[in-house]
């Protein structure tokens, strides 16, 4: 056989063929040497995941939480508020942010875009009959249909420094302060409307005929504690929060019985109520994961371009050392295994197979791979056997290893038949 062969074929004196100096079988070192990158990846990532969460375990809150002493939590406005003398309550059911409403309280309501149509109904009917204070942060139109029934919201605006531009005197003592996101429309609304932008205000404050009021924060930007020593954003949040003897912080969660209980309440809301229900699905997602998404997109960009193959034609470089055809001959078949190219391999065996054979019995190269051609002449030489030679050089790829060696065997042998009629 040529260099072309694929595996390793035994000798043609043995009545059975034997098995190859390189064996087809895999080993247990060979799985191990050729998994143990993709295990060692896996048990780092593994051990990485514990470290971070590890790490990550202790006192560790959520956006707005008043616990949480990173970038985006309101310890630190909570803090300064209890220095005030102002207790700070954190609640995360319905049930319990409605039960501690009254006339000395302000319940600050971080996510009431999250709340489902029965609790802001809920939510609305247990403050409008008190005199207390209710801060709702970012609010869109359907949540302000029911939390603040006349407000319209209106397209949202980058968050920076703005002049307080209104009477109310919390914002004009704390002066400039970096406000935006939504804006809202009073439409007339008994309600002083400061930090405007083209006219419409991103803060808020409604009177209710109950003396209760009502504080529409566009943004809650500037309770964030990376942002609170910024400008007046302390001096706004304190007097917006401060104002009652007791603050209420409501982080709703998904978790809450009382959105369950409000799902006939939802399914009969009109079709254009539910239209525009709550945010769209990019803005429910936190900015943080677009970001990662992005980048990992570029990442993948870049690794396809470095692992790309190169355009044009290849270019021929001299081996530096001179490689034995047996050696060249074992290479591939140990590549053609390793693949599982049992097709390849067989077809590469007969096509050379077919080539020798041919010019022995007077067919030309070119009509060599032709069946009606190469098939009568073997019968002429050997005499008639057209089925088994039709299947030893025409026929389907070997199901497995056994039966590729079984095939180069036979090809082997007849060749010498040829060689020697």
């Amino acid at each position: 056989m040529t260099a072309d062969t694929a595996p390793t074929k035994p000798s043609a004196s043995s009545a059975e063929p034997a098995a190859p100096s390189t064996s087809t079988s895999v080993t247990a070192r060979q799985v191990w040497l050729r998994t143990r990158g993709v295990l060692l990846a896996v048990l780092l990532l593994v051990v990485a995941a514990i470290a971070l969460a590890a790490t990550r375990s202790g006192e560790q809150h959520g956006r707005l939480d008043p616990r949480s002493a990173d970038r985006y939590g309101s310890r630190a406005v909570a803090e300064l508020l209890k220095d005030e003398g102002i207790s700070v309550r954190v609640v995360t059911t319905l049930r319990d942010a409605t039960a501690a409403t009254g006339p000395d309280t302000t319940l600050l309501v971080t996510a009431p875009n999250l709340l489902t149509s029965h609790q802001q109904k809920t939510l609305h009917a247990a403050t409008a009959g008190t005199t207390g204070r209710t801060v709702l942060l970012g609010p869109a139109s359907a949540s302000l249909r029911r939390l603040a029934p006349g407000v319209d919201a209106r397209s949202s605006v980058p968050v920076v420094a703005r002049p307080a531009a209104c009477a109310l005197p919390e914002a004009r003592r704390a002066g400039p302060v970096e406000t935006g996101g939504v804006r809202y429309d009073a439409n007339g609304l008994d309600a002083d409307a400061c930090y405007p932008t083209a006219g419409l205000p991103s803060v808020l404050l409604l009177r209710q005929p109950a003396a209760a009021e009502t504080v529409l924060l566009g943004s809650p930007d500037f309770l964030y504690n990376e942002r609170l020593a910024h400008q007046g954003n302390a001096s706004l949040a304190l007097q917006l929060l401060g104002s009652r003897s007791h603050l209420v912080w409501y982080l709703p969660s998904l978790t809450d019985p009382s959105a369950a209980g409000g799902a006939a309440d939802d399914e009969s809301t009109s079709p254009g109520d539910a239209s525009d229900e709550g945010s769209s699905f990019l803005e429910l997602i936190p900015s943080g994961w677009l970001w990662g998404t992005l980048q990992l997109a570029v990442a993948a960009g870049l690794a396809a371009i470095w692992r790309a193959r190169r355009l044009g034609p290849l270019v021929v470089e001299s081996l530096p050392v001179a490689i034995r055809a047996s050696e060249s001959t074992e290479g591939r078949a140990r590549l053609s295994r390793k693949a599982n190219a049992r097709d390849r391999a067989a077809a590469s065996l007969r096509h050379a197979a077919r080539i020798r054979l041919a010019s022995r019995v007077g067919v030309s190269p070119h009509e060599a791979h032709s069946s009606s051609v190469l098939l009568p002449a073997l019968s002429a030489r050997l005499g008639p056997a057209p089925n088994s030679r039709q299947s030893l050089l025409f026929g389907p790829a070997p199901s497995d290893d056994r039966a590729l060696v079984l095939l180069a065997d036979q090809l082997d042998s007849l060749e010498r038949e040829v060689r020697t009629s």
